[in-house]
């Protein structure tokens, strides 16, 4: 309907100022927005001026004669009203007011809050209401000619003789209007909690809160939360064509393989910060098989593909490349049946341990395959409650030193992740969260 809608309590110097023959605000902001309708909220005193010389009607319908429109009026009569500093009051009346009233608009409809008129306690209640994003609306502020305090004089009120010397009514009038851009209190805790879930790598969560805030607000860091959710879910395809083009650099490992097996080890580690002990363990097979090859590659010279071939997309061990190699006897060196099937880490332990000379490296890849074979088939095949107890129960050691473990293979395996990479998701939380915070 593209109607403008203005709900104003009245106040002391409405409709114009006894002090400076100028435009109260409650005139000024029908005098500058032209409102279809004007919804009135009137006291026990401002009634009484009312009905002494019909001040506010007779003003704003000689504003709609100057500007040659028309207004329609509804007043809102409070004449027990004599306690004008009681909050909770006018809150919940004019909540109630504003709620009935916005039945009627459609998203054309433009409403106006009028928060400089009135007592402390109305205006206080209107900001609450915007600070609250209960309503869709506008809050205008009118500031005063002297840009400083009204003083409230109702003595001999002339009001037709106020009208005929107000400033305001001429062609080049200052406009004194202004647009309150409260950022809703309603907002405000929902990116909180955004940064809440950024913080505890819960992207997905932050993301879903994101969007249930208007988007004008989010647009800011939006796709930052979904290039870090999909980072998350490593599928690097969409997180890297965001951070391309917003000219971001989270991925401190560039190229293929190595930034696989870097993401996905910080992925464990997110879990394991996240406090998921169950799929940190669950977790840690696919890596170790895939460090272990690494570093059998890189410090060994064995490709394990060599040795191998694959039925319907799984990789197996084929025994006619094994036959008489000595891989083949390092793999069964303490096997007493081998069957030639998928490859499992605790083969690649062998190869490790047959063929190696570092002392540290052997005990490395022996603890973790301990690990797993400890407590990762126990996690994954029966219904327990992971605890870091419980690993260090059945590991001897705690999450944080297996995960150490595991970022202690990369340098066996050949990959340059020096010290501040493994702190990537924390500097990447920092963009988001700036953003945030940061309406520039």
């Amino acid at each position: 309907m593209n109607k403008t809608i203005l709900f104003s309590p009245v106040g002391g110097t409405d409709p114009i100022s006894l002090t400076n023959c100028r435009d109260g605000a409650l005139l000024h902001i029908c005098r500058v927005y032209k409102p279809d309708k004007v919804y009135l909220y009137m006291s026990y005193e401002i009634l009484k001026n009312q009905e002494a010389d019909d001040r506010y009607r007779f003003c704003l319908d000689k504003l709609c004669e100057l500007q040659e429109r028309t207004m329609e009026y509804k007043v809102y009569e409070r004449p027990e009203l004599k306690n004008v500093q009681d909050f909770d009051f006018f809150y919940k009346d004019f909540k109630k007011i504003i709620s009935e009233l916005t039945v009627s608009m459609d998203d054309t409809d433009t409403l106006l809050l009028n928060i400089s008129s009135g007592t402390p306690a109305m205006k206080s209640g209107l900001l609450v209401l915007t600070t609250l994003g209960e309503f869709r609306c506008k809050s205008i502020q009118v500031i005063t000619p002297e840009k400083g305090m009204n003083e409230h004089l109702h003595k001999n009120y002339d009001v037709e003789t106020l009208w005929e010397l107000n400033e305001d009514n001429r062609d080049d009038f200052e406009n004194r209007c202004r647009e309150v851009n409260c950022p809703t209190l309603s907002i405000l805790i929902k990116e909180e909690i955004i940064k809440k879930h950024i913080q505890a790598y819960n992207y997905s969560a932050a993301a879903e809160v994101a969007k249930t805030i208007p988007s004008a607000i989010t647009e800011r860091y939006m796709e930052l939360l979904t290039m870090a959710e999909a980072r998350n879910l490593l599928d690097f395809s969409m997180a890297e064509k965001i951070s391309e083009k917003l000219k971001i650099n989270c991925f401190p490992v560039k190229s293929g393989n190595e930034k696989k097996y870097f993401e996905y080890a910080l992925n464990l580690d997110l879990k394991l910060k996240r406090k998921e002990y169950a799929d940190f363990i669950r977790g840690l097979t696919p890596i170790i098989v895939d460090i272990f090859e690494l570093i059998i590659k890189t410090n060994l010279r064995i490709n394990i593909n060599e040795y191998c071939s694959y039925s319907r997309n799984v990789r197996k061990w084929d025994k006619n490349k094994l036959l008489g190699t000595e891989v083949l006897t390092a793999i069964t060196n303490d096997f007493s049946r081998f069957d030639y099937k998928n490859v499992y880490s605790t083969h690649l332990v062998n190869i490790i341990n047959y063929f190696s000379n570092d002392e540290d490296l052997k005990k490395l890849v022996k603890d973790l395959r301990s690990v797993e074979e400890n407590i990762r088939n126990l996690a994954a095949h029966e219904i327990i409650s992971v605890t870091e107890n419980l690993i260090i129960e059945k590991t001897g050691f705690t999450p944080k030193k297996i995960m150490d473990k595991i970022k202690k293979t990369f340098v066996y395996g050949g990959i340059n992740v020096k010290k501040e990479y493994w702190n990537s998701y924390d500097d990447m939380n920092k963009i988001i969260i700036d953003k945030i915070q940061n309406s520039d």
